[in-house]
Formats: structure tokens, sequence, C-alpha cells
């Protein structure tokens, strides 16, 4: 488990650092993610870069996590700390959310927001 730990604590770190294709490097080709501005989710690498560049031209979220568990069904439930501002700089929100991975062969296969 701590292999997984590892590689979520690092997907923060990097998608903080806005170093998009180090976490793409961190997900399954085939990745299943959600859309937290518009709703639903998008697929595969390509949809999280085009997501993701949209996203980080209108807010800047930052995201750390407090907290990384293990459920019964084997999913990593993050407790995390997530605050959004605009790109001017203006608070839009602070709040702790829920992400749940799905991990598959140390690669990070879905994640969920609760």
């Amino acid at each position: 488990m701590n292999d997984e730990r590892e590689q979520l604590h690092g997907a923060y770190r990097d998608f903080n650092a806005r170093r998009l294709e180090a976490v793409l490097a961190r997900m399954q080709p085939d990745v299943v993610w959600p859309n937290g501005m518009e709703g639903g989710y998008v697929y595969g690498h390509e949809g999280v870069r085009d997501y993701w560049t949209r996203q980080w031209a209108i807010l800047d979220p930052h995201v750390e996590p407090i907290e990384i568990n293990r459920d019964e069904s084997g999913r990593f439930v993050v407790e995390v700390h997530q605050v959004v501002r605009d790109i001017e700089g203006k608070l839009l929100s602070d709040a702790m959310v829920r992400h749940v991975y799905t991990i598959r062969d140390f690669l990070i296969a879905r994640m969920d927001i609760e």
C-alpha cells in the first residue's frame, strides 16, 4: 500500500506544480477522471490533458492530501484540503473534499469525487 500512497502523494505534488505530463504518467492510458467544472467524466490521457488545460486557464486549484486510507473494496480514499482561486487570485472555495481512487498495476485507473 505504501507504493500506491506515494503514487497518490506524487500525483498531488505534480498537479499542484502543474507538471501535467508527470501526473499523466501516473495514470492508466484509459483513465476515467471526473470533470469537476462541468460535470460528468473525461477519458484517457487526452481527455484529462484537455480538461486540465481548460481548467488552469481560468482557475488556480491547489489540493493537499491530508489522509489516505483504503476502503473495504480496495479503493484509496483521500481526504483533501482543496483551495480554488480564480486566475487573479480571488478565493472561490476553501473546503475539504474526498477523492476516491481505483488503482490498477500501480497506476491511477479512475478517480471519483464524493
